[in-house]
């Protein structure tokens, strides 16, 4: 997502997504977000040590964004990597 470096407002993207998660994710997406922004790729073992799940969590917690449009799956930066 091209933001020309403007501060994008991922309230914003997660409504245009219409997707109803709970607070929880939504914190989770949030300091994801924080995190890595739109540019920057990461994988499960960083979800699992930012957020402090346990592996089933965050593989769930990104098959969950992924279904929802939030995050996309890249290629050229290993085995499972996505990016927001």
């Amino acid at each position: 997502m091209d933001i020309g470096g403007k501060k994008v407002d991922i309230e914003r993207v997660l409504s245009e997504k219409e997707s109803n998660f709970s607070v929880k994710t939504k914190v989770h997406i949030h300091r994801l977000f924080e995190k890595f922004g739109f540019d920057e790729v990461f994988g499960r073992s960083a979800v699992m040590e930012l957020l402090e799940l346990k592996k089933s969590g965050a593989s769930k917690l990104i098959s969950n964004l992924v279904q929802a449009d939030i995050i996309e799956p890249v290629s050229g930066h290993g085995k499972r990597k996505v990016q927001i």
